[in-house]
């Protein structure tokens, strides 16, 4: 049986044909958040997606492989985002810095319960997992890093620790999950807004 096939309901309603793989990715990402990786079922995660384990193992062979795609998915997204923005900019290491901070905070507004997860349960990767994403996460460390050493040989930045600059960018950035409310009194864009003035005072902008 596959997922297209499927006949059973999430929540009540039928799965638009072709989309289980969606509904499961939905489901997964909810009962990973709320149980953590060994909390978390197969079996309810089926459940929640309103799929059959047979329809399941149609998209994933395992817990793990779903859990290694939904983490995989979550950055490869992230990489293009950055791209996306970067592409959009000029070669000015101010306006790229700008961009990728830009980016760098929509997405963890966007995904907030993917970085969330990924920050409480990577660990539970297994290792050919963990290389692949540690690839995907090196990439995205390297676009900071290579706009950074940029501003500072154009002369547009003044630190005089660029690798360490870095770090704490992208750390800041990355803690916004952990605390931000989409709930709350600032909005998105206006938090990017203000990610950006305080990476740009990083650098010495």
């Amino acid at each position: 049986m596959t997922a297209a096939s499927d006949s059973s309901s999430h929540n009540g309603s039928a799965i638009p044909r072709g989309q289980g793989g969606d509904a499961l990715s939905i489901a997964a990402r909810e009962i990973f958040a709320e149980r953590g990786y060994h909390g978390a079922s197969i079996r309810d995660i089926a459940k929640r997606a309103g799929l059959s384990l047979s329809a399941l193992y149609y998209w994933h062979s395992s817990k793990q492989e779903l859990f290694a795609g939904l983490m995989e998915d979550s950055v490869n997204d992230y990489v293009r985002a950055c791209d996306a923005a970067l592409h959009a900019c000029g070669d000015d290491p101010v306006e790229r810095l700008r961009a990728i901070v830009r980016a760098t905070v929509e997405y963890r507004v966007r995904r907030r319960v993917e970085s969330i997860i990924a920050a409480r349960e990577i660990r539970n990767l297994e290792p050919e997992h963990t290389q692949r994403l540690a690839e995907l996460r090196a990439s995205a460390t390297r676009l900071f890093q290579d706009i950074i050493d940029e501003g500072e040989r154009r002369g547009v930045f003044h630190c005089a620790h660029p690798t360490e600059a870095r770090r704490a960018i992208q750390a800041a950035c990355n803690a916004i999950p952990q605390w931000y409310d989409p709930d709350g009194d600032v909005e998105p864009a206006e938090l990017a807004d203000r990610y950006v003035d305080i990476a740009l005072r990083i650098v010495g902008a």
